[in-house]
This record gives structure tokens, C-alpha cells and sequence, in this order.
């Protein structure tokens, strides 16, 4: 299991991927990251699970849109911003 600083640092380069029109590898990537995010959060307050999957439903809802960017930004921006805030 990654912690927390190796999940976001992951979360970054997938991002960046995402950025550069490479979608087929950080796509199988992406399921495994928020498998680990999932167990991250498992200790996490109802609130803070609430967050998670509200923004994980947001990145399926991009990656079946094809929106590349929209979701490189919930990864690079909105998932940095809940792992800092929630379990730093």
C-alpha cells in the first residue's frame, strides 16, 4: 500500500499523463490509485469518505466523458487538496 505522500506524487504524474494525451496506461493506473485511496480512507471521518467519493465519481464522470484535462485537474488539484487536508 503507497501512503499517502507516494499517492499523491502518483496522482501528479497521472495528471501530467493525462496532460500530454497518454490516456490508455494512466487509465489502468487511475483504478488502481483510487483502490488505494479507498484504503487510505478507510480510517477517515464519514465527512472526509463523503469527499473521496464524491471525488471519485467526478473523475469516472471525466474519464467516461474523455475529458483528459477535467480529470487531470481533479487529480492534480482537488485530490492534492483532500489528502493534504485530510490525512496530513
Amino acid at each position: 500500500m503507497r501512503t499517502v505522500s507516494q499517492c499523491k506524487q502518483h496522482a501528479k504524474t497521472l495528471a501530467l499523463q493525462f496532460r500530454l494525451g497518454i490516456t490508455t496506461q494512466p487509465a489502468l493506473e487511475l483504478a488502481e490509485l483510487a483502490g488505494q485511496l479507498i484504503s487510505l480512507f478507510a480510517t477517515a471521518t464519514p465527512q472526509q469518505s463523503t469527499q473521496l467519493q464524491q471525488l471519485l465519481t467526478a473523475v469516472l464522470q471525466c474519464q467516461q466523458n474523455r475529458d483528459w484535462l477535467g480529470l487531470a485537474d481533479y487529480l492534480e488539484y482537488e485530490l492534492q487538496q483532500l489528502l493534504a487536508g485530510t490525512l496530513a
